[in-house]
């Protein structure tokens, strides 16, 4: 793996941005299925389109570089969706985790912070291992580490990350970014393998 986090780190800073948003992507329907599942829009909690919404900028900034975005602006906005603190769930961390990387990659958009791609990467990885923890039982640390390593959404979200690292290392004009974003949209399954479909 360090292979991996080694090339993610010599790539540019733009390709770096679309390598997190690619992610992104593929997080954004755990904070939906959250916002669905505790009804958290009917108590004023919450909000996917306006996650999507930040996304959307992203992509557009990637696409046309000299695009006027306030992303101290998008930032706070961002800081407003999170789950309430005391919600200690699965799926209030599973949220968080996609704002946590929202959050990182706005912090690239708007000045150095060279360890954000390792962050997102190891998040997104993170999120599949503590989901296979959680439905795969308790077991021995050994037996469990196996398991999460031999798991089909492990080799999956690593067959992604590989693709999406693969495809930043090359050029990214407007289809490729395009590509990209389908790549991660993952026809609307997250890294967990949850669909709101």
């Amino acid at each position: 793996m360090s292979g991996f986090y080694q090339r993610l780190q010599e790539l540019e800073p733009r390709s770096q941005q679309a390598f997190m948003a690619a992610l992104c992507e593929r997080l954004l329907p755990n904070y939906g299925f959250y916002c669905q599942a505790r009804n958290a829009q009917a108590l004023g909690q919450g909000n996917p389109p306006a996650l999507r919404a930040i996304l959307d900028l992203v992509w557009e900034r990637l696409a046309v570089r000299d695009a006027k975005i306030d992303f101290a602006l998008q930032a706070e906005k961002l800081a407003a969706l999170a789950p309430p603190a005391e919600d200690d769930s699965f799926g209030a961390r599973r949220a968080s985790e996609a704002l946590s990387a929202l959050s990182a990659l706005l912090d690239t958009l708007q000045g150095e912070a060279p360890e954000a791609v390792l962050e997102v990467s190891k998040a997104s990885r993170g999120g599949v291992r503590a989901f296979i923890e959680l439905t795969e039982g308790e077991e021995d640390g050994e037996r469990l580490a196996a398991r999460v390593r031999d798991h089909p959404l492990m080799a999956d979200e690593n067959d992604f990350q590989d693709a999406v690292l693969e495809a930043v290392e090359g050029p990214l004009s407007r289809d490729e970014l395009k590509a990209l974003r389908r790549l991660g949209r993952n026809e609307g399954v997250s890294n967990l393998g949850l669909s709101l479909d």
